[in-house]
């Protein structure tokens, strides 16, 4: 075969197997045990798609959400995907995807936009299409 043809076919290959890697369920342990969702999934039917990836003990899934909101916490709320208390600051997320922070434990999700960490909050971020956001179990 020639060169150029085996790395074609390698690369195929590679691809496909992160393909069905990205789209393997987690494992129902720890925190993930009480997660409503443990595959992506896909929500709504609106003119703007953002990706909402959930990280917590190293794994991970991630939401395609579509949505007419003009808040991230608007959309993640139109689909029960977080839950959360009014404070001083705004909405304050207390679970996302079913898995609420055990009291007494010093952790909190944070909000990711693009990697950054986000300096509004989930029901003050602005959305457009594309963007992708991380909520992330992280100590404190």
């Amino acid at each position: 075969m020639k060169i150029a043809t085996r790395i074609t076919l390698l690369l195929l290959a590679l691809v496909m197997s992160i393909s069905f890697v990205s789209c393997a369920d987690v494992d129902k342990t720890g925190i993930w045990e009480n997660a409503t969702y443990v595959s992506d999934k896909e929500f709504g039917d609106g003119a703007t798609t953002v990706y909402v990836e959930v990280k917590a003990e190293e794994q991970s899934i991630t939401f395609t959400v579509k949505t007419d909101k003009t808040f991230l916490g608007e959309a993640l709320l139109e689909h029960e995907l977080i839950s959360g208390e009014e404070g001083a600051y705004g909405l304050y997320i207390t679970a996302v995807n079913g898995m609420a922070i055990a009291e007494g434990e010093n952790a909190y999700w944070a909000l990711y936009k693009d990697g950054a960490y986000s300096m509004t909050g989930v029901d003050t971020t602005p959305i457009a299409n594309g963007e992708h956001y991380e909520l992330v179990k992280e100590a404190y």
